[in-house]
């Protein structure tokens, strides 16, 4: 269908379009005489102007032909705003259509409120100039660039009433997550999924330079989008009025195409085939309806529109009168009635209720969360007759866990991961779905469907970013990813952990979903694949973070990371970080003694160590990771065999934080719980997973810090055998008998003969790990003092 450019309905539209516009000038550089009402004063301008003015116009411009399709066609449609820092558009835009001033009543829609809304944008105490948690309708901050397409899959996957146009700035579009998040279409299935219709908005430049696609001819554009898949549609153009029925029409095109092919594979006619979604590419001028030149420069089209393109405007006439006539040139009187606001012909324009894109529950996810149906863990547990008799891999019971899920929660949970699952030991999830596939299948494939809910994809950038749309819009999920691999989205954690800390803080954005990292194939069995695959800095990356967002846990075996996972999932408003080891290991504890141990977070295993009821130890051994707990267990079996009158304390850490005192994090430990575990004044030989340097952060203030020494992963790997990885950090079973006994008064010097037997077995082990390539082998006969089964510990 085509349109006359001189409809009365584009007239209207463009009054609208210069509303926003007006509006987000004001934003950046009013701080009064918001209507013009006397001429423009250094008084009325802010003393520090930030913002960015060049891509708004061209959002302001897809905001308000979107407002036209949602009236039309009666839609759900959230609105993701991919290059972030055009926030003005999008608070004038909510604004304009009234969410904003429900959300926020003294930002009133009339003049005074106009005032509000002007002064508090980049102003002290006021709102960021991005798409931040405070502005409604967001769901993309866009602080960081990259991640808006994935954000707007992850957004569709299992709702299949809500439609996500997500506009991508030409800029975001040279990121390396916005590339690869092109092929989300191959993972969106449109009998039970929402629709994406990207809107790559090219106007051409960067901060300072030209865009790469923004200068690709629209030939080599189309071949582009083509090839991934897409059906290019262009609206290209500088005139408004030659501008409002191209892109009309546009959209018409692509929401007949998005209803066309959700209706066919609900009927069941759908082509096997992963249909041809549309996209729209605009071209419009950076800055557009902005100054075209300033100071004898180009800005209106160039990337001198960037930013603020009219400067020192309190201090320069000249510039202050640029000002006033660029923002004369929208007509305010033309807008805004006498008491400011907007003049009804024009509120017509916008949606109703929650069909505003301000509005939208889809926007505000914890307002359609609905609690996981979780099956209980006692069924998955697995059995432990005493303490490290038994072998297992704890991800493969956690996986048994996730399959009954998955059944339970059909259309409420998705599995992430980067090619991984059957790697991590998830396997048994395979038994109930499989991953999710639309492209062509062979007939050889395996555990491939178009209703697969296990979303794979060689990328950690796109299976956070799917999550995290997933999780904003009111779902579920688990991202498992291997250790090392997971720093590819630190940057990703850092922008959610933002949101989730400003967002609770907003009383009328509720409570999503707990973003939750299963990371396995860890750091200590990367033993075949190396150097490259051996980092544990990821929880160093995380317990920055402030306290009441984060929990890093360590659970030793099967039955705790049972509960550490059920637990996690049921949890919300946090960024829960679990480290599992997918190989086989000894099982310590049963369930019921896993249970409380996790609940507690950290506690004594009195059935492992030496020390009398009531008495205190000669040493500590602590411990938190699979690993290093089982290197302690056998440091500890080799201390009772030698010294069988050394009082040994086993402390086993689940919940890391809970290392920090209470004053810092809510699973903190006060000092004398602290103290009851460690003790005041003995030597603490502590085995951690990870960076040594971490355990020394969150004990620093207390009592006995002093004898905490610490063995980790400290910059030594290669590729080797299991046990060897740990002899290479020092963090293995001798090294930590020998540091026992150098840390015990008097012991080194009384049975020298002890620390020389240690080393003899550490030089051993390397001339046979050298000779055969593999460990030496080593039966283990696990006998504890205390008991014979495990017991609650304390």
């Amino acid at each position: 269908m085509s349109y006359s450019p001189v409809s009365p309905e584009f007239t209207l539209l463009d009054r609208y379009w210069r509303a926003a516009n007006y509006l987000s000038v004001g934003q950046i550089y009013l701080m009064d005489n918001p209507l013009l009402r006397e001429p423009l004063k250094p008084e009325h301008i802010k003393p520090r102007l930030l913002g960015h003015w060049g891509t708004t116009p061209g959002l302001n411009f897809i905001y308000a032909h979107l407002n036209r399709v949602i009236r039309k066609q009666n839609l759900n449609m959230i609105y993701i705003c991919g290059p972030g820092h055009g926030g003005p558009g999008m608070v004038a835009n909510t604004w304009l259509e009234g969410s904003y001033s429900e959300i926020y009543p003294h930002i009133s829609q009339d003049a005074a409120g106009m005032q509000r809304l002007f002064k508090q944008f980049s102003f002290p105490g006021g709102i960021p100039s991005h798409a931040a948690p405070e502005t409604p309708g967001s769901i993309n901050e866009g602080g960081e660039l990259g991640y808006s397409l994935s954000h707007a899959f992850g957004a569709a996957f299992d709702n299949p009433d809500l439609v996500v146009p997500c506009v991508i700035g030409d800029g975001e579009a040279e990121t390396g997550p916005l590339a690869s998040s092109w092929h989300g279409i191959k993972f969106l299935n449109p009998e039970r999924d929402g629709a994406v219709l990207p809107i790559l908005h090219l106007n051409g430049y960067k901060i300072a330079n030209p865009t790469l696609l923004g200068r690709s001819s629209d030939e080599d554009l189309h071949q582009l989008f083509s090839g991934y898949g897409y059906e290019p549609i262009f609206v290209c153009g500088h005139e408004p009025e030659k501008m409002h029925p191209l892109m009309a029409e546009a959209l018409d095109n692509a929401f007949s195409k998005i209803a066309q092919y959700q209706r066919e594979a609900r009927s069941g006619n759908a082509s096997t085939d992963v249909p041809r979604w549309p996209m729209i590419i605009l071209r419009s001028p950076k800055g557009w309806t902005g100054p075209k030149t300033v100071d004898g420069k180009k800005v209106e089209d160039f990337w001198r529109a960037h930013q603020v393109p009219v400067a020192a405007c309190r201090e320069d006439d000249g510039h202050r009168q640029i000002l006033e006539t660029w923002m004369r040139s929208y007509q305010p009187d033309d807008l805004f009635d006498e008491q400011g606001r907007l003049k009804p012909e024009l509120q017509a324009l916008a949606p109703e209720g929650d069909k505003r894109m301000g509005a939208s529950p889809y926007a505000n996810g914890g307002l359609l969360r609905r609690e996981l149906d979780t099956p209980g863990i006692a069924e998955f547990a697995c059995d432990v007759s005493e303490p490290g008799a038994e072998m297992a891999q704890a991800t493969e019971h956690l996986g048994r866990y996730l399959s009954v899920l998955f059944q339970r929660n059909r259309d409420n949970f998705r599995l992430f991961g980067p090619d991984e699952t059957a790697s991590n030991r998830l396997t048994p999830v395979f038994d109930v779905t499989s991953r999710t596939w639309l492209e062509r299948t062979e007939p050889y494939d395996e555990q491939l469907a178009r209703d697969g809910r296990v979303m794979e994809i060689l990328s950690e950038h796109q299976c956070q970013g799917w999550l995290e749309g997933y999780l904003l819009t009111g779902r579920h999920g688990l991202f498992n990813c291997y250790e090392a691999f997971i720093h590819i989205v630190d940057s990703m954690f850092n922008q959610h952990a933002k949101w989730l800390k400003v967002s609770r803080k907003l009383g009328w954005r509720k409570p999503i979903s707990s973003l939750n990292y299963l990371l396995s194939s860890h750091v200590w069995r990367q033993d075949h694949n190396g150097y490259s695959h051996q980092d544990p800095g990821f929880i160093d990356h995380v317990a920055n973070k402030k306290a009441d967002i984060v929990r890093i846990y360590l659970p030793p075996d099967a039955n705790t990371l049972l509960w550490v996972g059920d637990h996690c999932l049921r949890t919300w408003d946090r960024i829960n970080v679990i480290v599992a080891g997918k190989q086989p290991a000894p099982q310590w504890l049963d369930m019921a003694s896993a249970v409380t141990h996790c609940e507690a977070g950290m506690g004594e295993w009195r059935w492992a160590g030496t020390t009398p009821e009531n008495e205190q130890p000669d040493v500590v051994m602590a411990c938190a990771g699979d690993v290093p707990t089982m290197e302690t267990m056998a440091a500890v079996d080799l201390l009772r065999e030698m010294l069988p009158g050394l009082r040994i304390r086993v402390v086993n850490v689940v919940d890391l934080l809970a290392l920090q005192p209470e004053e810092q994090h809510p699973h903190g430990k006060s000092d004398a719980e602290f103290d009851a575990l460690f003790t005041q004044d003995k030597p603490v030989i502590f085995a951690f997973h990870g960076y040594p340097t971490l355990i020394h952060r969150l004990t620093y203030s207390r009592t006995n810090h002093r004898n905490f020494h610490v063995r980790g992963f400290n910059e030594e790997g290669t590729t080797t055998t299991p046990f060897d990885m740990t002899v290479l950090n020092e963090l293995d079973r001798y090294h930590l008998a020998q540091e026992a006994i150098l840390r015990v008064p008097g012991l080194a010097d009384t049975h020298p003969e002890l620390l020389e037997d240690l080393q003899q077995r550490l030089a051993e082990h390397h001339r046979y790990v050298r000779e055969h390539g593999e460990d030496l082998p080593e039966v283990q006969n696990w006998k504890w003092p205390s008991a014979t089964a495990p017991g609650a510990p304390d």
